[in-house]
């Protein structure tokens, strides 16, 4: 076990009124809401990436991020010892689950094989702080966008000796996902789409995404993984457009190529917000299509226009999204994953507690909320209200596909007129979420 945060003691639940911001105040992990505890329904887990790989570079500057631990060289030896140090960070913080992308955990070879290899070695050692800790892998992904390799995309490519590429890095992904025991694996794709039409055959390189897809799909079934797959739905950036653009459109992509049986979407808030959407909408569109399957917990600023990756303090949409969350019947295989990343100007190494920390508690006070405005029934009241015309009479002979055209219009005919409608109120129901925040 390593010492890197040395003088940090294991983050503890304080409650409300602690002034200590090395402390919850809100999640309480063994705390129960509707039957089951905080830790089993927000299955919170720290991302690889940005946590323990970030620098905090920008496209104006070069990264201020204080990592000692880190001697900066891609060798295996230091890749190891920075999975020890993961470790100790996700054990003291309490997180029970943790993601990576392969490259992110290891460095990229001279060759495929090479690749392969450093992956194994750090794995080794992933496996050993997974056992020594109790921490396990949500999921697992493979980073088929960073390589120069992979500029005009992976499954997507016009190189078909890239997308064989990217298929080989998915295999071993897999493999190692599943050898970890990772509840999960992710398909992400960062470079699945275009910059221009000009020099697209959008037809053909759906098609291969799709197959990439199903060969995954076979191997999974060939190994034996058990683990769920997702789609995360992002608009644009770094690409003009992605194939994966929103919940909708994946859940169109799946189901006209046949692969919605086997998947579910990773929802992230940021890339809600970059397709136009809030974090609520796309939930509720995997939902309605039971296939809401896990989140990224991050916020952007909507005064900018990129994928900011900030961590959620806003408890309005923690709220929102614990509220749909609870409606589809909660997170099992998937869990709140912080996809989110210290600002640049946080770059202390007790930054990345606080943010945590920040993060935890604004989705366990969003699950308490969301709970007690359940309990009080007065929102579900309302919406079922409003849509009571379609319990009985023309709505229920309608919904139930007993009427047709004919018949719809003979009822018309007989009323004359539809029955008034009656307000929304929708500043009644805001007020209604204010009395419990």
């Amino acid at each position: 076990m390593t010492t890197a945060f040395k003088n940090i003691a294991k983050i503890k639940y304080e409650g409300p009124a602690s002034k200590n911001p090395l402390a919850f105040k809100h999640y309480n992990a063994d705390e129960l809401v509707e039957g089951k505890t905080m830790r089993e329904h927000l299955r919170f887990a720290v991302v690889y990436w940005h946590t323990f790989r970030g620098t905090g570079s920008d496209p104006f500057g070069a990264g201020t991020m204080q990592r000692p631990w880190d001697d900066g060289t891609p060798s295996v030896a230091n890749a190891q010892n920075r999975a020890r140090v993961a470790f100790e960070f996700i054990d003291k913080l309490g997180a029970p689950f943790y993601a990576w992308h392969d490259r992110d955990v290891a460095p990229e070879g001279k060759n495929l094989a090479e690749s392969n290899k450093n992956f194994d070695a750090v794995a080794k050692v992933l496996k050993e702080e997974q056992k020594r800790t109790g921490i396990k892998l949500l999921w697992g992904t493979a980073n088929l966008f960073s390589h120069p390799r992979y500029v005009h995309g992976a499954s997507t490519s016009c190189n078909a000796d890239v997308f064989a590429y990217a298929a080989a890095q998915v295999k071993k992904a897999l493999e190692v996902t599943h050898e970890l025991g990772g509840a999960g694996y992710t398909f992400w794709g960062g470079r699945e789409g275009y910059m221009t039409l000009l020099n697209t055959d959008m037809k053909r390189e759906q098609e291969h995404l799709a197959r990439f897809l199903h060969l995954a799909v076979a191997y999974k079934k060939q190994i034996g993984f058990k683990g769920q797959f997702y789609i995360e739905p992002k608009p644009k950036e770094p690409t003009k457009h992605q194939y994966d653009s929103d919940a909708a459109a994946c859940l169109n992509f799946l189901r006209e190529f046949d692969l919605l049986p086997h998947f579910k979407l990773n929802i992230e808030t940021n890339h809600a917000t970059l397709a136009g959407h809030t974090m609520q909408h796309e939930l509720e569109v995997a939902g309605a299509a039971n296939a809401l399957g896990s989140i990224d917990a991050n916020t952007g600023d909507e005064l900018l226009g990129w994928d900011t990756d900030q961590f959620p303090t806003n408890i309005y949409l923690t709220t929102y999204s614990m509220l749909s969350i609870l409606k589809y019947g909660g997170l099992t295989t998937g869990g709140v994953n912080f996809d989110a990343k210290v600002r640049r100007e946080s770059f202390e190494p007790v930054d990345l507690f606080y943010a945590h920390i920040g993060g935890m508690d604004a989705f366990a006070r969003g699950l308490k909320i969301a709970a007690a405005i359940r309990k009080d029934g007065r929102l579900a009241d309302f919406v079922k209200q409003r849509y009571a015309s379609w319990d009985s009479g023309i709505g229920a002979r309608i919904e139930s596909g007993k009427a047709n055209l004919k018949q719809i219009e003979a009822y018309i005919l007989k009323q004359g007129e539809a029955a008034p409608s009656v307000s929304g109120r929708q500043e009644f129901l805001e007020n209604l979420i204010n009395e419990f925040i």
